[in-house]
């Protein structure tokens, strides 16, 4: 609501994911265009055993929008007796969901699942087990955040790493337009799909009145601010209510629906020590696609 007041009209990210867009998403991760889930895992399969070397034995891995908690099998995988994990999401359904198969298929783990916005204040659980935290930040949403964004949101998971321990997090790189296009804009529709369900949720949930065919996905890289931009763009002059509000489309006039800036390897360092951590080491993939970064909290 507050963002459909302004005057360029914009709606955090974070609200993709009610239970619907969270299936939408799993399915863009297997997208043959959508290069980020594959490379990343890959450069955590690869690198499982430089990173077992590199984590401590008996951890508790907190992972930050957790989503299906696919990734984090290849860390829990790769460490010695992994002590406990804490998936932090806003989708509860999803949430939960994901967590009762992972702790099916890890009987010796704690499995605690927090539902939450993990850029606003959370409580961690207060029966985990002993042992040093690690953080888990995957699938390069750091870019969704505007670089001062990202250094508060990497600050509060120190905090709730209890300002020590580490942090593994994905990062996409800078690279070809025409590959970042092709990830954004795929050939089945999929991204559109799951853009056009943040209308579909707005009417769920807030008694909205969008119809979704008089709104575009559009998503396009913006060189100048290192980011790809995705709008929903609205096709004609109309009117939208919601819960008794009304809103004002001009034809053309787009909603901001996300962002994801994508760095060189330096250029994010320079973020993770801005937020109070030493980089430790950085993994990339052959075509220098993806990174995955593990950060020290705090400084040297």
């Amino acid at each position: 609501m507050d963002g459909l007041s302004r005057p360029r009209k914009a709606i955090p990210s974070k609200f993709f994911y009610d239970a619907e867009g969270s299936r939408l998403f799993e399915r863009i991760c297997e997208l043959d265009e959508y290069y980020p889930t594959r490379t990343e895992l890959a450069i955590l399969d690869e690198q499982s055993d430089a990173l077992a070397s590199l984590l401590p034995d008996r951890a508790v891995l907190v992972e930050f929008g957790s989503g299906a908690s696919v990734k984090v099998r290849l860390l829990l995988d790769a460490l010695d007796q992994p002590a406990g994990y804490v998936p932090i999401d806003i989708s509860r359904e999803h949430l939960l969901k994901a967590a009762a198969h992972l702790a099916n298929d890890y009987p010796a783990l704690t499995v605690a699942p927090v539902h939450a916005d993990f850029v606003r204040p959370f409580r961690m659980p207060d029966d985990l087990p002993a042992g040093p935290r690690v953080g888990f930040f995957p699938g390069s949403t750091i870019g969704n955040f505007h670089p001062a964004e990202a250094v508060a949101v990497l600050q509060g998971f120190a905090e709730a790493l209890d300002g020590r321990g580490q942090l593994l997090i994905g990062v996409d790189l800078k690279k070809d337009p025409r590959i970042l296009d092709a990830a954004y804009n795929d050939a089945a529709g999929i991204t559109a799909a799951f853009n056009l369900n943040l209308l579909a949720r707005i009417n769920r949930e807030l008694d909205g009145s969008f119809e979704l065919a008089g709104f575009l996905h559009h998503a396009t890289y913006n060189a100048a601010a290192g980011r790809v931009e995705m709008h929903l763009v609205s096709q004609r002059e109309q009117q939208v209510r919601i819960a008794g509000r009304c809103f004002h489309f001009r034809a053309g006039e787009r909603i901001h629906t996300e962002n994801s800036y994508k760095y060189t390897l330096d250029d994010f360092r320079l973020i993770a020590v801005a937020a109070g951590y030493t980089p430790v080491a950085a993994f990339t993939d052959p075509h220098q696609l993806f990174s995955v970064h593990l950060l020290e909290v705090g400084r040297p």
